[in-house]
């Protein structure tokens, strides 16, 4: 298979299935579970059934509906957690970074660059 630059549109919805089903240092969760309340299933999880594609396939509906409300009445908390665990990733990046600068000190009548 020859790969060029101009079949980049074939290849672009998986790579936004891969960007958004995957587990963000940053937030701790995948975009997708952060938008929709829930995990997604996965393509293969369908030909090769799952533990978790099986369970809700033998619940009746109002029950998964249920438990979908149940899901989405909890995805505030769900970007909340995001959240928190997205601020202290930013304070971690920041100290290794800080390690890094040599504070110098500038007197006047010292050569700078503008």
């Amino acid at each position: 298979m020859v790969e060029t630059y101009k079949d980049w549109p074939e290849k672009l919805p998986y790579a936004l299935w891969g960007y958004c089903t995957t587990t963000r240092t940053s937030t701790g969760a995948t975009p997708f579970s952060l938008v929709y309340g829930t995990e997604a299933v996965l393509p293969i999880e369908l030909e090769v059934k799952s533990l978790r594609v099986i369970l809700e396939a033998k619940i009746p509906e109002n029950e998964w509906a249920q438990k979908r409300y149940e899901e989405l009445a909890l995805i505030d908390e769900k970007r909340m957690r995001a959240l928190y665990h997205m601020q202290a990733y930013q304070r971690k990046i920041a100290r290794a970074f800080n390690k890094k600068v040599k504070p110098r000190k500038i007197k006047e009548g010292d050569m700078v660059l503008k």
